[in-house]
């Protein structure tokens, strides 16, 4: 059976029997700071299962791009040396949201996995958590599982959490038995040897307690379904092949290889090895791209600059030179171009980018093996200092085992322990774990379960609330007193939390004697937070306050996000469709936009682009907002982001026959209340990403009116009209030039006029002059400097009426 007939059967049993066929979100973990990368089928649907989110459907079923490469969730150095192991791969799954529970969920896998993919029950095998009676007897009696092939496992193997505390539950496992030439040879091998006879391919979890602070487990009202099929194991079962790398999600790739290479699979253990990194990197690099991840030197684009690296070092042991991943990726291409358009769609930064990389990764090979053979130089003994070896992996970026391999040629040891202490100091102090450790407080994820916020800022400024939450120092309190500053929750708010690249808005909440000052808006899952201080009265929950947003810092904001959306659209007029957001920033001073891009812009471009930005302020076009299914968003062409979080629904903001893009910020009615955006800076923030700087409205205008009280006085210097300036200062550059040469030419001839002394061993060299400034008497002073060496030398002048 094709891998595509695998995914299509998965996701239309589940179709058929009630479930939401959802599609896969990015490899980005849209707002969850907790996860580095999408590692799993359920990650998109964490709020719904946390009681956080509501969704119109129970049941869901997904195919999910995932990748574990970094973070807690680490195949990456396994990759190669296994037939299982990858960094990118696709999970199959179905999800109940408290519909459906253990006997449903056993029963459609084993329906769809004997039935449907005519996976002999011979060979399934199951495991069970050892205290779950329930799952042990659904498989014994209701599917007729033998009891000898029913396994009981603990914890540590079959027990789900989705951290310390929250949903978590026994899981079941399903498994296939690769056959006796598989692992340990016995004849009474089981699961519970572990020695890879058994292939793990659906993993079934129970979603039915809540544990809390203290560990105890509570019973879930509502039970959920989360399960997870990996469609590379489920496929290699059904081809009947002993390795992932065998199957049709493989094969073209490895093939691609072959030609590019001229080395045939199969022939040699150690090119084996660099085979399977090149078929698994090359489809981990083209996702990550295509999800709007760059090289870089910290989190996710750190890990996919390793995983590049990595591909290359393997290329090296097939003699294939850059571009490497650029030509295998056209096979990736023609696998998924019609399952993830993503992959087609960014086919141009794909190979642009991996080549830029490898190119820069050459050159920094070149300098750390230079600095490897001074190692070599340096300890005559046959030790190099882990310390030292450090350096070189952290620094230049060459892998340890390449270190490892070279050194070995040259008859050196790594002093492995060195190496790794330094490695896990710097893993206390990387700025990937400092980013992505978690961040949820447990008090707002309670709040968020118990608190529905009503979101009345698109219409109003003005509304009143009822305040739900105090927040101060990570404690809810029930009163705050005047001086005292915390975080605000309210029922309904009229002010935005910073979200999707817009800063949150300011402003003053009132009522019962009290005043508020809100210095920021925040928000954390569904919850918006005020945080500010009390300079009046006291507040108490439970009371009705009238919260008050700031107009004008509103309104100037507004003037920055639909200028960023009418800068989006004159880029890709301007530069090509290729242009893509990576990032924003809007607030009420200016607004910033990143765009993937390989080049600086020139002076030219970027008038045109605010050429054709004013054009569109001028003919001051509606700006409409609208609610739209996701689907008919898409069907009439908005553009979406992938960090951002999309629901069922999603906000559309269009302006007429100009833009439309997915956005929840706030936005005006017409583009004519921007009034006028100028582009201030254009600059690079890493390879194949551009960053504008743009003002808008009143900060354009005071940018205009400093730009000409500057002029006035350089003006009023130069004493000439503004047209005549540029002329004038050209001429000044003249005169300046010829008076440096007539004064270079005085300096010479005023030292040849010099009156020498010796005394002893010292020469004494005095010369008087007249007319000459301080700073060119020290020029003078050089001059003879250069001339006599280990010299006194006096330079002086008169001056009437002074000493």
């Amino acid at each position: 059976m094709e891998s595509k007939i695998v995914r299509e059967f998965f996701l239309n049993y589940f179709k058929e029997r009630n479930h939401r066929i959802v599609p896969s979100s990015s490899l980005v973990p849209a707002q969850d700071p907790t996860l580095l990368f999408t590692n799993a089928g359920m990650n998109q649907f964490k709020e719904v299962f946390l009681g956080i989110e509501e969704r119109e459907y129970k049941r869901a079923t997904t195919c999910q791009k995932c990748l574990r490469a970094g973070g807690k969730h680490n195949d990456l150095e396994n990759v190669g040396f296994t037939p299982r192991h990858h960094t990118f791969f696709e999970m199959l799954g179905n999800f109940s949201f408290g519909d459906y529970f253990k006997k449903e969920a056993i029963e459609f896998a084993w329906e769809l996995s004997v039935k449907y993919y005519k996976i002999s029950p011979d060979k399934i095998w199951v495991s069970v958590f050892e205290k779950d009676d329930e799952a042990y007897n659904i498989w014994h009696k209701i599917i007729g599982m033998p009891e000898n092939k029913i396994i009981r496992l603990g914890e540590k193997d079959n027990f789900w959490a989705m951290g310390d505390i929250g949903p978590c539950g026994p899981c079941s496992e399903l498994l296939f038995d690769l056959g006796d030439g598989a692992g340990c040879g016995k004849p009474d091998c089981t699961p519970e040897h572990d020695c890879g006879r058994f292939l793990e391919f659906w993993n079934l979890v129970f979603m039915e307690f809540s544990r809390d602070e203290k560990g105890t487990l509570k019973k879930l009202p509502k039970p959920s379904i989360d399960t997870g099929a990996g469609l590379e194991r489920v496929t290699s079962i059904l081809q009947k092949v002993k390795s992932n790398y065998e199957t049709d999600l493989f094969l073209p790739i490895i093939d691609k290889i072959y030609k590019i290479s001229n080395y045939k699979y199969g022939k040699d253990t150690e090119k084996d090895i660099a085979v399977r990194v090149l078929a698994d990197h090359t489809r981990a690099v083209s996702f990550l791209i295509s999800d709007g991840i760059l090289p870089s030197n910290e989190g996710r684009g750190y890990v996919l600059r390793r995983i590049i690296r990595r591909a290359q070092r393997f290329g090296k042991n097939l003699n294939i030179k850059p571009p490497i991943i650029g030509r295998i990726y056209e096979e990736v291409k023609k696998i998924y171009e019609d399952i993830y358009p993503e992959i087609r769609e960014r086919e141009k930064e794909i190979k642009e980018i991996s080549l830029s990389e490898e190119e820069k990764f050459e050159r920094t090979l070149e300098i750390g093996l230079e600095k490897l053979d001074e190692l070599f130089q340096r300890y005559k003994g046959d030790i190099i200092p882990g310390e030292e070896a450090f350096v070189l992996y952290d620094t230049f970026g060459i892998p340890y085992d390449f270190i490892e391999e070279i050194s070995r040629e040259k008859g050196f040891k790594i002093e492995k322990d060195g190496f790794d202490k330094e490695l896990e100091n710097q893993r206390k102090r990387s700025k990937i774990f400092q980013k992505f450790a978690p961040s949820y407080k447990e008090i707002y994820e309670k709040l968020s379960r118990e608190i529905q916020v009503e979101f009345f800022g698109y219409e109003n400024l003005n509304c009143l609330g009822t305040l739900k939450a105090i927040i101060k120092d990570n404690n809810l309190i029930n009163y705050l007193n005047e001086g005292e500053e915390a975080e605000l929750i309210f029922d309904k708010t009229t002010f935005y939390g910073e979200s999707g690249g817009q800063v949150g808005d300011k402003g003053l909440i009132e009522g019962n004697g009290a005043l508020f000052e809100v210095k920021d808006t925040l928000k954390n899952l569904n919850l918006i937070i005020h945080k500010g201080k009390l300079t009046k009265g006291v507040l108490k929950v439970g009371e009705r306050y009238n919260l008050s947003v700031d107009k004008n810092l509103r309104k100037a904001t507004e003037r920055n996000h639909t200028g960023t959306h009418l800068l989006h659209y004159a880029l890709r007029k301007i530069l090509g469709k290729s242009v893509r957001q990576m990032g924003s920033l809007v607030e009420p001073e200016r607004l910033r936009f990143d765009f993937a891009y390989q080049r600086q812009l020139t002076e030219e471009e970027i008038k045109k682009i605010e050429e054709e930005i004013l054009e569109v302020i001028l003919m001051d076009k509606k700006v409409n907002k609208e609610f739209l299914p996701i689907e008919e968003a898409k069907k009439r062409g908005a553009l979406a982001f992938f960090e951002e979080k999309y629901g069922e629904i999603v906000r559309v903001v269009s302006i007429e026959e100009i833009s439309s893009e997915f956005c929840g910020g706030t936005h005006l009615n017409t583009t004519g209340e921007i009034g006028i955006l100028k582009i201030i800076k254009e600059s690079s923030i890493s390879a194949g990403v551009r960053r504008i700087e743009a003002i808008t409205g009143f900060s354009a205008l005071k940018e205009f009116q400093r730009k000409i009280e500057e002029i006035k006085e350089i003006k009023e210097e130069l004493e000439v009209e503004e047209e005549k300036i540029i002329e004038k200062i050209r001429d000044l550059k003249e005169k300046n030039k010829e008076l440096q040469k007539k004064l270079k030419k005085l300096y010479k001839e005023g030292t040849k006029n010099y009156i020498l002394e010796k005394f002893g061993e010292i020469n004494f060299i005095r010369q008087e002059v007249e007319d000459m400034t301080i700073e060119e008497m020290r020029s003078m002073v050089d001059e003879y400097k250069n001339k006599i060496k280990e010299s006194v030398i006096l330079v002086y002048k008169k001056e009437e009426n002074k000493g």
